[in-house]
């Protein structure tokens, strides 16, 4: 009865501290983005290029220190199962996709008509009703 509930133990220390640390890195990365794009009289304007690539290097550390996490793996296996599902996917051929579309549409279109024709039946009979057809 102990070994299940210590194998089923909450998430650890390091990976709170490290998901507490990546959101801190991003909040820090998207600010400094946009600090150094401001005018200020210390540095004239960073060029996009260099804000784009660290904010890209801050995402890539960040990421990387994700997955390092109980959380991070789970997602990951997570992914890679979903891809593998995907690939188990019967899509179909191109010739009954397009059956298909021509079919929603033609519907569409006929819903659509009997919607108007209805709609104008009884706008005229309101009008009929009211007294103010002519």
């Amino acid at each position: 009865m102990n070994t299940q509930s210590q194998s089923q133990s909450s998430v650890s220390i390091a990976d709170i501290v490290k998901q507490i640390f990546s959101v801190i890195l991003v909040v820090s990365g998207i600010a400094g983005f946009y600090y150094f794009s401001a005018d200020h009289a210390s540095f004239k304007e960073v060029a996009l290029l260099y804000r784009v690539l660290a904010l890209v290097i801050i995402f890539a550390v960040v990421l990387g220190m994700l997955l390092t996490t109980e959380l991070g793996r789970s997602v990951w296996g997570f992914a890679l199962e979903s891809r593998q599902e995907v690939r188990k996917v019967v899509w179909p051929t191109r010739d009954e996709t397009v059956r298909t579309t021509l079919l929603v549409f033609a519907m569409v279109f006929l819903v659509g008509l009997m919607l108007w024709v209805l709609d104008m039946f009884l706008f005229w009979g309101v009008r009929f009703l009211t007294g103010q057809g002519g």
